[in-house]
């Protein structure tokens, strides 16, 4: 599987885990990580999820922090990070 869909698969677990009754989103690029349905909670399950999966996490090998606004600016992140 693709390191997008990787990231959108564990993106819904996490809403999911967060409220079953969230329905899957369908999400772009440009969408505002802000206006989503995760919380800072979500996303911190979201990157451990990822993690599980992965094996890394992007922001704890940063030199310096980055934080994300948009979906695609966060795949970009993990994008970068897998060489």
């Amino acid at each position: 599987m693709a390191l997008r869909e990787t990231i959108i698969e564990k993106f819904n677990e996490a809403l999911e885990q967060i409220d079953s009754d969230k329905e899957y989103l369908t999400i772009r690029d440009e969408q505002i990580l802000l206006d989503t349905d995760l919380d800072s909670l979500g996303f911190a399950i979201l990157v451990a999820l990822l993690d599980e999966e992965l094996g890394f996490d992007p922001f704890q090998l940063m030199q310096t922090p980055v934080y994300p606004t948009t979906f695609g600016e966060f795949v970009n992140i993990y994008e970068n990070a897998n060489g």
